[in-house]
């Protein structure tokens, strides 16, 4: 159906163009034996009377099939067939009459042109691109308009000339009709450009030239009219046919899209129209037009005051709604419009003030349990007593939902002071439904710096209520450093997302030893990004900002690639060893990780017991059966499963006792204190016994000397790992590390005295 339709519009664009050709060739035609016809009057009348039987037909032709293949301007477009069609008919009509020089003007046909131009101000109106304003308001100003217009042109030029019409009016006004509603037409166009109701200027041109011809051809018809009857030449008729082939052709032209919005009608246009009524109707000009145009000049000033009166209700209207869009409904103090546009007056005057976020804990409980007609109470109730608190030179906000804002002048202390005020008024009790509440109140503040807009405060502010909140400190000023959102940080998170897809992350390893041979067991993986532009950066640096831009797993999935392709290079090596790699409980949780680890694995055939993957006991605390679900497929697969830092969460022996862990990694702040605290000895031990008693392998990490390392051993503890062994080192320098820490552990002979090579890499 599509496709016929277009087809079909294809065709009549094509009929069109066609007709379009012929309408201007034969205009050529017509000015090219013009001169020589003119000469002719008698020829020349039947010549014309020819043209306009195959002119104007063409042109209606012309003007229908734009009508049809154009539906969303078909209203408009019908209205200038219809013009067309009146004209035609007028023209017919007084062309077919014999002695056109004796008839008398105004002849019948020229109702048919004034009913002509009718159309085409109508057209012009309805065929504009934008639509502006109320359809009264729209036709107060043309009115306004065109009768300021009118009697300016009435009082300059008709009444001048008036005496050479004799006492009736009528003929003459019926006359200059023509050239000034041509001219006016013209004005109008240009004023659509104007205001930007016409996007397409090419064809506003044309209209305009269009209007210009008309209003050439009519002046030098009233020029001409001083026998009273009709006396025109072939210029006359071929600038009118010009004129209408140049509307025609703009019509054709396609609908173009808005690019700006439409102006609105100033008033200065209003003013100068109504003024020019008030001199009418002060000097009303003497003889037959006067009552005439005083007649219009009343109906110019109604329509002005009419005009004023609804630009007064729309002003009022204005300031109501400006007012209602500064004002939260529902406590009635600034809404965060107004505190954004306050915010920006003060940044302008470059004072020292500061910005309060405050944020109602536990809002969302009574919202829900109460109902939101509760929670609106409390809101309601506590806008009232931070506005009761505060001075008036300090304004109070309401930004949305249950959050506050306060804007004053001081520094850091008096504004926490402030702060501290305003929490202990909010958590003053409270009665809602008959229902005593207590609610407390977080604040972040900041205070304004160089340079900083009003989108600087805001969320800075936010920042620091959001911390507050978390640490239950009730008010903080904002910290920079405690910002996880930061432009810094934000940067860091893209270039991490670059990084991991560019290989810029590598892996580093920290050597594990057996403690009663000093043989080397195994390495723990530790992530690295070397940064282009900062260099090797730790995992503390980056690892915040990965969590929070949703990158973990990708750092899981890329240490464990490393990490495999790094062990499946040193057992080709002939060094056999275990790789121990860090899993954070989301990923190890997702169902993703695990089974892309072991393909790897089994792509690279290398034994499971090869692999170590250590795992927080927030695992277990998470989801414990999810947990123990995990654990057994990775046993299934060989792989080996340790508790890193252990002792410091919430340890349960159950999952000791009930699940099948290889290894458990005891906390550095047990293993450093064992020398200089009894109970951290005690524990240290006490778990080693239990690890041995289960077959579970213990490690001890965070060995830092000589000392705790022989402690350690006399104790019993299976592996020992800390920068007393080795510093974390790239996976190319475990070879060199490996010769030199059996060279010397066999010179040394005890391990008390082995420490670190001075080859060891910093971590």
């Amino acid at each position: 159906m599509h496709r016929r339709d277009g087809q079909g519009h294809g065709l009549l664009n094509k009929l069109s163009s066609v007709t379009g050709v012929l309408c201007w060739a034969l205009l050529c035609i017509a000015a090219a034996v013009g001169p020589t016809l003119g000469a002719h009057p008698s020829a020349y009348q039947n010549v014309l009377v020819s043209f306009s039987m195959v002119f104007f037909p063409l042109l209606l032709i012309r003007a229908v099939l734009i009508t049809l293949t154009s539906p969303g301007r078909r209203r408009a477009l019908l209205t200038l067939v219809s013009g067309l069609a009146l004209w035609s008919t007028g023209s017919m009509t007084l062309n077919t009459n014999q002695i056109p020089d004796v008839t008398k003007f105004p002849a019948p046909g020229e109702w048919l042109f004034l009913a002509a131009y009718l159309c085409l101000a109508a057209y012009l109106i309805l065929d504009r691109t934008s639509r502006m304003t109320s359809a009264a308001t729209t036709w107060l100003d043309a009115v306004v308009v065109c009768g300021g217009t009118t009697c300016v042109t009435a009082s300059v030029l008709i009444t001048p000339i008036s005496s050479r019409f004799g006492a009736s009016g009528l003929p003459l006004l019926v006359a200059l009709l023509y050239p000034i509603i041509d001219l006016m037409l013209g004005v109008l166009v240009v004023g659509q450009i104007a205001l930007r109701l016409r996007n397409d200027l090419l064809g506003s041109l044309q209209l305009v030239s269009g209007f210009v011809l008309f209003a050439f051809a009519d002046g030098q018809f009233v020029l001409n009219l001083h026998t009273g009857t009709y006396s025109y030449s072939w210029i006359q008729d071929v600038a009118w046919g010009f004129g209408f082939a140049q509307l025609i052709t703009a019509a054709a032209r396609p609908t173009r899209t808005a690019r700006a919005l439409p102006r609105r009608q100033g008033p200065t246009v209003l003013v100068l129209s109504s003024a020019a009524a008030v001199l009418v109707l002060a000097f009303r000009p003497s003889g037959g037009f006067g009552p005439l145009l005083a007649v219009t000049a009343m109906v110019t000033l109604i329509a002005g005051g009419l005009r004023l009166a609804v630009a007064l209700r729309e002003a009022n209207g204005a300031a109501e709604a400006f007012a209602l869009s500064r004002t939260d409904d529902l406590t009635l103090l600034p809404n965060r419009r107004e505190l954004r546009a306050k915010l920006d007056e003060a940044v302008a005057r470059r004072k020292q003030f500061g910005l309060l976020i405050l944020d109602l804990d536990g809002f969302k409980e009574v919202n829900d349990t109460l109902g939101h007609s509760a929670g609106d109470t409390v809101l309601q109730i506590s806008a009232h007593r931070i506005r009761q608190l505060l001075p008036p030179e300090m304004l109070t906000a309401r930004l949305g939902g249950d959050e506050f804002a306060v804007l004053a002048e001081g520094d850091e202390i008096s504004l926490m002071e402030a702060a501290q005020q305003v929490i202990e008024v909010i958590s003053a009790p409270l009665v809602v439904d008959g229902i005593e509440l207590l609610i407390k109140a977080s604040v972040g503040i900041t205070v304004r710096g160089e340079g900083d807009t009003s989108v600087d405060l805001l969320r800075r502010a936010d920042v620091a209520m959001y911390q507050a909140k978390r640490a239950e400190v009730g008010a903080l000023v904002y910290d920079a450093h405690a910002d996880d959102f930061s432009r810094e940080k934000l940067e860091l998170a893209r270039d991490l997302r670059q990084g991991l897809t560019e290989g810029q992350m590598v892996l580093w390893y920290q050597p594990q030893i057996e403690a009663s041979t000093g043989q080397l067991c195994g390495v723990e993986a530790l992530i690295r990004w070397n940064h282009p532009q900062y260099g090797m950066l730790a995992p503390a640096v980056f690892l915040p900002a990965a969590r929070r831009a949703g990158l973990m797993a990708q750092i899981s999935e890329e240490v464990g690639r490393l990490a495999v392709n790094d062990l499946l290079n040193w057992r080709s090596d002939g060094l056999q060893m275990r790789v121990a790699i860090n899993c954070a409980p989301p990923e190890l949780l997702s169902g993703v990780f695990l089974p892309r680890l072991f393909e790897r694995i089994d792509r690279a055939q290398l034994p499971g017991d090869s692999l170590v993957i250590e795992m927080t006991e927030d695992v277990f605390l998470s989801d414990p059966e999810r947990a123990r679900t995990i654990i057994a497929d990775i046993r299934r697969h060989d792989v080996q499963v340790a508790i890193d830092d252990y002792g410091t969460g919430f340890s349960s022996l159950s999952y000791l006792r009930d699940l099948p862990v290889q290894e458990l990694k005891m906390d550095r702040s047990f293993i450093s204190a064992i020398r200089t605290d009894e109970r951290s000895r005690m524990i240290v031990a006490s778990t080693f016994s239990m690890a041995q008693a289960l077959g579970v392998r213990m490690v001890a990490e965070g060995v830092e000397d000589a000392a705790t390392a022989a402690d350690l051993v006399a104790m019993g503890v299976d592996v020992l790992q800390g920068y007393h062994v080795a510093r974390p080192m790239p996976a190319a320098d475990i070879e060199g590390w490996i010769r030199r820490w059996r060279s010397m552990a066999h010179q040394v002979g005890s391990l008390r005295d082995a420490g670190p090579s001075s080859g060891s890499t910093a971590a």
